[in-house]
């Protein structure tokens, strides 16, 4: 379960994913605007974002750049009506995890939040690996001088 923010100007977005979204167990809040956005997710635990690109007061490009400023491991979505590569290209540059047209594909979308998930799961286990890594490291030199000592004093 993931606490997911939707922000979109167009009013059947902000109605209809949120129940889809509910119904595949998130939590789920909404904004009209990248502003709203914005506010709504420094109040909040968010996870995800799923957000259009043109909007009025802070376009969605705005809003992932913010977003990143706060919180670089959150994963970011962009659903848009007015697709180009451009904007793809300057999205994913920018940190965006994903890029999607509408009218979205619910089954796309659903795997791209799980895909989504997991990458923020795996970004957070990182820092326990290299810890992990850092201290094996430190203690092989160690064992190797005790099995050192320890095979001169049995002889």
């Amino acid at each position: 379960m993931a606490n997911i923010l939707i922000v979109d100007d167009e009013q059947d977005i902000l109605e209809t994913l949120p129940e889809v979204l509910q119904k595949w167990g998130h939590n789920t809040f909404i904004a009209e605007n990248g502003l709203e956005g914005l506010r709504v997710f420094t109040d909040h635990p968010i996870d995800f974002v799923i957000t259009d690109i043109k909007m009025p007061e802070m376009d969605g490009m705005e809003l992932l750049e913010r977003v990143m400023d706060i919180d670089k491991n959150c994963m970011v979505i962009f659903l848009t009506g007015y697709p180009s590569l451009d904007s793809a290209i300057n999205a994913m540059r920018t940190g965006a995890f994903d890029y999607l047209v509408k009218p979205v594909n619910m089954d796309e979308l659903k795997l791209r939040i799980v895909r989504g998930l997991e990458r923020k799961e795996y970004i957070k286990s990182m820092p326990v690996l290299r810890r992990f890594n850092w201290l094996l490291l430190v203690m092989i030199p160690i064992w190797l001088i005790l099995g050192i000592i320890l095979a001169k004093l049995l002889r």
